[in-house]
């Protein structure tokens, strides 16, 4: 969608919330956001599952974290393959930024698919370059 098509989605169309959650990413893609404050629905989840998300939030925008160094921010160093099932199960994709994890060698998997992980981790790669 053309970003003034999304402007005019942002600002003119349905709930406040759903229209702060587009105005966010919108400014996430052109790059003049690495962190999210729309609010989030609470869905059901374990608590593994919500501990590896907000962990998950720690990742820096522009960098990436291990399956291993998540299940060890958790308390769970041997959980890394449960740590992917919970990336799996992450209800708010880039928001909750699960595209940010990778395996030890490699990318590892991603809900979106690999060519989506590749297109955020570059993005966002390439937006810190710029910035330096």
């Amino acid at each position: 969608m053309p970003n003034d098509m999304v402007g005019l989605v942002a600002t003119t169309s349905g709930p406040e919330v759903v229209r702060a959650a587009v105005r966010e990413l919108v400014e996430y893609f052109d790059g003049a956001r690495r962190s999210f404050t729309m609010p989030r629905v609470r869905v059901p989840g374990t608590a593994f599952q919500y501990d590896c998300w907000r962990a998950l939030e720690g990742i820096p925008y522009g960098q990436v974290a291990t399956y291993a160094d998540i299940a060890a921010a958790v308390g769970r160093p041997r959980a890394a393959r449960a740590v992917g099932n919970a990336n799996h199960a992450n209800p708010w994709p880039i928001v909750v930024p699960c595209h940010r994890v990778v395996a030890a060698q490699g990318l590892g998997g991603y809900g979106g698919g690999i060519a989506v992980k590749e297109f955020l981790l570059d993005l966002e790669r390439s937006l810190v370059a710029t910035n330096s």
